[in-house]
C-alpha cells in the first residue's frame, strides 16, 4: 500500500534540488525575467519560529508560479549577519562573534532547507563576509568621493567639484553642504593649504564627519538608532541611553529628500508605508527667519510654516542641545540650564516627541530682538524642541499654537492677542486664501497667502529671512562604536580622513582581546594592536609602526547594521563577481526587484536608506534604476497563543483556569509545549521547568486535569509561545506547514497560530495523495480514460481560481479552493491523467514536495518546477445540459437531464418518451405540453 510518507518524500526532493541546483537562475535568458526577494534574516541564536517563514512561503509560492508561467526567476537568500546581538553574546561568553554567527547561520540554513524554499543558494550573501563587505566599503568610498549638485539634482564626483572651485570658487554654486560653509572665490581656493581644502571638501561630501547629537548607551558602549531606544532605555538589554554630541560619520541623505518623496509615486508599495516615509521626510513650505540676540553678534535662525504669525511671537524656544545655549545663557541661569540640559539628555527624541502633556523648560536669561517690532523676546529652552529638526529653534506663538500656549501659561509668559476673534484652527487655514489675519497693521485684513508673501518679502529686504522649503529628514548617523560591523576604509592624516583605495579592499576586521570599549572610551577596535595603514605597502600593519608619514591610524568606528542591507539586492544579481559590484550585463538584465516582501517596521530605516543608496548609485552610473523594488508587500505577523497558569498571591499554589475567580491570583506564562490541544497542562513537566513550583499545590478540575487560559500575543521567547517549525515539519511535513501558514488568513494581516488547526490541512494533503492512489491496496493508479465533464469543470474552475488568487496574493483562499476541488474530484471518482496531471502543477507552488513526487510517479524525469502552468478554458465552465424540472399540472414530479442544444419539439419528444412521464400519465393523452427551453417543462391534462 502506497501511503503518504511525507518525511521521506520531502527529504528526497530537498536533496534532489540541492544536487541539481534546480533553482539556479541564469543572468541571461530568452525567457522574461522576474526577481523575487525577501528581506534577508538576521541569524539569531534562537533560530526560526513559525512566524518567520510567512513571507518566505508567500514569496516562494510566487517565485514557483512565475517559473511555471515561463519566467527566468531570481529568488536568492542570504544573511544580515553583522549586528549588536552577536557582539553582546561575544562580550558575555568571550567567543568571537564570527563563530556564533556561523553557527546561527548553519542552523537557519538547515531550517530553511526543511521548508522547501526554491532559493538560488549559489548567490548567497552574508554581510559579515569580507568578500561581501568589500563592496559595502566600496560604496562608502564612492559616497565619500561624491557631492550633490542641486542644479543638476544629482550626485557628481568630487573631482568635478574641485574643478569648479578652481575655476570659480563656490559663490555661484548651488550644492548640498554644511550650513556653516564659508563663501570663497577661485583665488581663495588656490591659496588654501591642502589641509584647508580637505576640510572644505568634507562640508560637501555625501558621507562626512560632523559633531552630531546621538543616542549614547554607556553600558553597551555604542550609539543607538532611534528605533533601538524605547522609553529612554536600549532595546537590547534595557540600559539607560543619553543624548550627547559625538564626532560621527554621517550620510547626506537630506540632499535626496525631494527625490525620495517624488519616487514614491513611481513604485507599487503599500500606502501606509508610503505615508510613513512621507511623514518622516516631512516636506513643509514656509520661511526662514533670523532673530538677533540682544547685546550679541549671535543670531537665531528659525523655520516656520506660518510666517504670517510672526507678530504673535512672544518668546523663543531652543532645543536644550542647541549650540547657542551655552553661549547666550546668563551667569544667573547657568546652573538651572545645566541641570535641565542634563535631565533632558536622558530622554530619547521619540519620548520627547510623543510627550504632549508634560511642560518643562528653563529661561536662559537672554533675549532676542523681533525683526519688525524690535520688541525684546525672552529665549527659553524646552525639550519639546529637538536639535535635529529644522534649526533646533522655534519662534513661539502662544495665540496660534496649543503647545506654545500651554508653555506660556505654565511659565507666565505674556500672550499677545493678535488673532482675537479669528479662527486659527488647522481646518480654518485649509482655505488659506480666504483666512483673514487680524490685529496687525502690517498685514491686517490679508489672507494667509498674501500675508505670508508680504512678511517674507519684508524679511528678505531686511536681510533677516527668506522663503524656504524645509524637510524634517535629517542626515543619517553612520558610525557605531561596535566591533561586529564593517570597518570604514578610512585612515587619518593630520586628523583628516583619507580613503583607502579600491584595490586594497576589503579592509577586514582585526582580532581583539575583548569586544568592549577601551578604558579611554575608544570603540572596541581601539583594542586592536594591528590596526594602522601603511600607505606605501597598501596593507594593515602594527600600531607601533605609526609615524604619521607613511603609516597612519585607522578609523575605530564600524558601520551600522543598515550598511550591509542598503544595496544587497543588487549584489545578488552577480554575487560571485570579485572584480566589480555587479557586471553591467547582470544589472541591465535583472534591473531591480520585481517583488519584495518584508516587514513594515523597516519603513523609515532599511527601506528609506536603500532607496537613498539606489538613487546615489544611479546618479553615479553604477545602477540602471533609481528605485530598488517595483512592488513591495508587507506581510502580517503570525501571533502566538500564549498559555497562562494562575498562582495564588502569597502562596505556593496554582489553580486551574476555571477556579481562578475564586482566588486572588497572578497570571504566569507556561511554555506552550507543556499544554495539549485541550488546554491541559502537563503538571510534572511544569514542575521540572519551574523548580520554584516543584512542591507547589495544584488545584485541578474535577476530572483531575489542570487547564490553562489562552491569549493571543506576539510570538516571543519571553512569552514561551514560540512554535518551532522543525517540530511541525517533522510531525506534519513542510508542505502542511506551508499550506497552513497561507490558510491562516490574508497575507498582509496579523493572525494567531493554532497548532490544533494544522491537522485539517494535513488531512487534505493525505486526501490529495489518495486521489492518485486508488488502485489495488492503494497503489498508484492514474488512468488515460477520458475525464467526465464534471471533472473538467472542477479542474478549470480551480485553474482560474488559483491563477487569480496568486496574481492577487490571496493565498489563503486558494488553499480553501484546493480543498473544495479535491472533495469534488473524490466524489466524482476521478482518476483521469488529463485532470490529475494539471492538478499537480497547480498545487506545486504551495506543496512542492508532494507535487514533485506525484509528478515523478506520473512518468516525468525532470523537476516539476518548470512545468507549464495549466491554461484555463472557459468552455468547460459553460453548461451543456440542463436538469429540467418536469411538472404535471404545475406540480414538479422529477428532473430530466437534457442537452441545451435541443429545440422545443426535441425537448417535448424526449420528455414524452421518458418512462416516468408515461407512468404519471397512466395512459392519458395530455391536453398541452408547455416547454420553455433552458427552464421548465409542464404537462397539462
Amino acid at each position: 500500500m502506497s501511503k503518504y510518507h511525507f518525511n521521506e518524500i520531502e527529504s528526497r526532493w530537498q536533496q534532489y534540488w540541492a544536487d541539481n541546483q534546480t533553482f539556479r537562475a541564469e543572468n541571461q535568458s530568452d525567457k522574461p525575467k522576474y526577481y523575487v526577494l525577501d528581506m534577508f534574516p538576521y541569524p539569531s541564536g534562537a533560530g526560526l519560529h513559525v512566524g518567520h517563514p510567512l513571507g518566505y512561503i508567500a514569496s516562494d509560492i510566487y517565485a514557483r508560479y512565475k517559473r511555471h508561467k515561463g519566467f527566468n526567476v531570481l529568488h536568492p537568500q542570504g544573511y544580515d549577519s553583522f549586528g549588536l546581538p552577536a557582539e553582546q553574546y561575544a562580550i558575555q561568553t568571550g567567543q568571537h562573534p564570527r563563530k556564533t554567527t556561523q553557527e546561527n547561520i548553519a542552523r537557519y540554513r538547515a531550517q530553511l532547507d526543511k521548508m522547501g524554499f526554491s532559493f538560488d543558494w549559489s548567490r548567497e550573501v552574508r554581510t559579515s563576509d569580507p568578500a561581501y563587505y568589500r563592496w559595502t566599503q566600496w560604496i562608502f568610498g564612492q559616497l565619500f568621493e561624491s557631492w550633490y549638485d542641486n542644479t543638476q539634482d544629482k550626485a557628481r564626483p568630487i573631482r568635478e567639484l574641485i574643478a569648479i572651485f578652481e575655476k570659480s570658487g563656490n559663490q555661484e554654486l548651488d550644492a548640498s553642504c554644511d550650513d556653516d560653509t564659508p563663501a570663497f572665490a577661485a583665488s581663495d581656493w588656490s591659496g588654501f593649504s591642502g589641509e584647508k581644502k580637505q576640510q572644505l571638501l568634507l562640508n560637501y561630501r555625501l558621507t562626512y564627519l560632523a559633531d552630531t547629537e546621538v543616542n549614547w548607551c554607556p553600558e553597551l558602549g555604542t550609539v543607538l538608532a532611534n528605533d533601538e531606544v524605547i522609553n529612554g532605555l536600549s532595546e537590547r538589554g534595557g540600559f539607560p541611553v543619553v543624548r550627547k554630541k559625538m564626532r560621527q560619520w554621517s550620510m547626506r541623505i537630506s540632499a535626496y529628500a525631494q527625490r525620495l518623496l517624488d519616487g514614491l509615486a513611481t513604485i507599487d508599495w503599500p500606502q501606509p508605508l508610503k505615508e510613513s516615509q512621507t511623514n518622516w521626510i516631512g516636506r513643509s513650505k514656509g520661511a526662514s527667519v533670523t532673530f538677533q540676540v540682544e547685546g550679541s553678534d549671535q543670531t537665531i535662525e528659525v523655520f516656520t510654516t506660518r510666517p504670517d504669525t510672526i507678530f504673535g511671537v512672544s518668546f523663543m524656544t531652543l532645543a536644550p542641545e542647541h549650540d547657542l545655549v551655552d553661549q547666550i545663557t546668563t551667569e544667573q541661569q547657568k546652573e538651572a540650564i545645566a541641570a535641565y540640559v542634563e535631565a533632558t539628555s536622558r530622554r530619547s527624541e521619540r519620548e520627547r516627541m510623543a510627550d504632549v502633556k508634560t511642560i518643562s523648560g528653563e529661561f536662559t536669561g537672554a533675549y532676542a530682538i523681533h525683526p519688525f517690532t524690535e520688541d525684546r523676546i525672552p529665549i527659553w529652552i524646552g525639550d519639546y524642541v529637538l536639535a535635529g529638526y529644522g534649526t533646533g529653534a522655534v519662534m513661539s506663538v502662544p495665540c496660534g499654537d496649543q503647545r506654545d500656549y500651554d508653555f506660556a501659561k505654565h511659565f507666565d509668559i505674556p500672550i499677545p492677542n493678535i488673532f482675537e476673534g479669528v479662527d486659527i484652527s488647522e481646518e480654518a487655514f485649509a482655505d488659506k486664501e480666504n483666512t483673514v489675519i487680524a490685529n496687525s497693521d502690517f498685514i491686517n485684513g490679508l489672507g494667509y497667502a498674501q500675508a505670508s508673501a508680504k512678511v517674507i518679502a519684508a524679511l528678505e529686504e531686511k536681510g533677516q529671512g527668506e522663503g524656504r522649503i524645509n524637510y524634517r529628514l535629517r542626515d543619517a548617523v553612520f558610525s557605531r562604536q561596535r566591533y561586529w560591523g564593517e570597518p570604514f576604509p578610512i585612515y587619518y592624516k593630520d586628523g583628516l580622513p583619507q580613503r583607502i583605495e579600491d584595490q586594497y579592499l576589503p579592509l577586514t576586521l582585526p582580532d581583539v582581546e575583548k569586544y568592549l570599549p577601551t578604558e579611554d572610551g575608544d570603540p572596541p577596535l581601539g583594542r586592536a594592536t594591528v590596526w594602522a595603514w601603511d600607505t606605501e605597502k597598501g596593507e594593515v600593519v602594527s600600531n607601533d609602526r605609526i609615524d604619521h608619514k607613511t603609516v597612519f591610524p585607522l578609523e575605530l568606528n564600524t558601520m551600522p547594521g543598515w550598511a550591509g542591507s542598503s544595496c544587497y539586492m543588487f549584489r545578488y544579481m552577480d554575487a560571485t563577481n570579485d572584480k566589480e559590484f555587479a557586471s553591467q550585463q547582470a544589472l541591465n538584465y535583472w534591473q531591480q526587484v520585481d517583488l519584495y516582501l518584508g516587514g513594515s517596521e523597516h519603513a523609515t530605516g532599511h527601506l528609506l536608506y536603500s532607496r537613498f543608496w539606489t538613487k546615489f548609485m544611479f546618479d553615479r552610473g553604477y545602477l540602471p534604476v533609481d528605485e530598488p523594488a517595483k512592488k513591495l508587500i508587507n506581510q502580517g505577523m503570525i501571533l502566538g497563543e500564549s498559555a497562562f497558569v494562575y498562582r495564588v498571591e502569597g502562596q505556593n499554589k496554582l489553580v486551574t483556569a476555571s477556579q481562578k475567580e475564586n482566588y486572588k491570583t497572578q497570571p504566569l506564562h507556561a511554555d506552550v509545549f507543556m499544554v495539549n490541544t485541550s488546554n491541559e497542562l502537563d503538571i510534572e513537566a511544569f514542575r521540572k521547568w519551574r523548580p520554584e513550583f516543584e512542591q507547589a499545590e495544584f488545584i485541578t478540575e474535577d476530572d483531575g486535569s489542570f487547564k490553562v487560559n489562552r491569549e493571543v500575543e506576539k510570538m516571543s521567547k519571553s512569552k514561551y509561545n514560540v512554535v518551532n517549525p522543525d517540530h511541525i515539519c517533522e510531525r506534519y511535513g513542510a508542505d502542511t506547514l506551508r499550506m497552513y501558514e497561507m490558510f491562516l488568513g490574508p497575507l498582509e494581516q496579523a493572525k494567531p497560530w493554532n497548532t490544533a488547526g494544522i491537522t485539517g490541512v494535513h488531512s487534505f494533503l493525505k486526501k490529495f495523495w489518495k486521489l492518485y492512489h486508488g488502485g489495488v491496496e492503494g497503489s498508484f493508479a492514474v488512468s488515460d480514460e477520458k475525464p467526465s465533464a464534471d471533472s473538467m469543470k472542477t479542474l478549470h474552475k480551480t485553474i482560474k481560481k488559483v491563477e487569480d488568487d496568486i496574481e492577487n496574493f490571496s493565498f489563503n483562499t486558494t488553499v480553501s479552493n484546493f480543498m473544495i476541488a479535491v472533495n469534488e474530484l473524490t466524489s466524482q471518482k476521478c482518476s483521469s491523467r488529463a485532470v490529475l496531471k494539471p492538478m499537480v502543477v497547480l498545487i506545486s507552488p504551495y506543496a512542492p514536495h508532494i507535487a514533485e513526487e506525484l509528478w515523478s510517479r506520473l512518468g516525468h524525469d525532470e523537476s516539476i518546477s518548470t512545468a507549464t502552468f495549466p491554461v484555463f478554458d472557459q468552455k468547460h465552465l459553460v453548461e451543456s445540459t440542463k436538469a429540467y424540472p418536469i411538472s404535471f399540472n404545475g406540480k414538479m414530479r422529477f428532473t430530466l437531464e437534457l442537452s441545451l442544444d435541443l429545440s422545443k419539439d426535441e425537448i417535448e419528444s424526449a420528455v414524452m418518451a421518458e418512462e416516468r412521464t408515461q407512468q404519471y400519465l397512466d395512459g392519458r393523452t395530455p391536453k398541452k405540453v408547455i416547454v420553455v427551453p433552458g427552464k421548465i417543462v409542464n404537462i397539462v391534462g
